[in-house]
């Protein structure tokens, strides 16, 4: 007796996939190509708001200056918040391309106390970046967010 040949697997045949593949593409490229959305503009009263934040974290970068002024021991132990402060800044100098340089002169922290003085202006700069961040769309929104989620980070590790 003859044993009986399963019938072949009925997976997908070349012509579905060739059809498939093609709709994938399709779809893909109408998504790369669409129009920018509307909430992408940037309305005039976003870009000032943008601009004070670039205000806000060169502030921060100074006080990050003043405070290793203040205690040299501290600014070894914060190079590395410092200089990421300092790639913030660039970040958002970036994507408010009009923003001139507004930061007042920090105040000098107190005398053996530049760690926790440090730490408020940190505080305080994140505050104003995700507060900022809810009046902002799109790219301008997730930066500020993520850089106000930094500055919390580096709030802990000066704690």
């Amino acid at each position: 007796m003859h044993p009986t040949a399963a019938p072949p697997s009925r997976g997908f045949s070349r012509r579905t996939l060739l059809v498939a593949s093609s709709v994938g593409v399709a779809v893909l490229a109408a998504g790369c190509t669409s129009s920018p959305d509307e909430r992408e503009q940037v309305t005039g009263r976003q870009a000032d708001e943008l601009a004070a934040q670039v205000g806000v974290q060169e502030a921060l970068v100074a006080a990050y200056t003043a405070a290793g002024a203040a205690e040299p021991a501290l600014a070894a132990e914060v190079a590395d918040l410092a200089a990421q402060a300092g790639e913030q800044l660039d970040r958002l100098r970036a994507a408010a391309p009009g923003a001139t340089s507004s930061a007042p002169a920090s105040d000098a922290p107190p005398a053996g106390g530049a760690r926790a003085w440090l730490r408020g202006q940190v505080a305080a700069a994140a505050t104003s970046h995700a507060t900022a961040c809810v009046g902002q769309s799109g790219a301008r929104a997730a930066l500020l967010g993520s850089i106000a989620a930094g500055l919390r980070g580096q709030d802990g590790r000066l704690a």
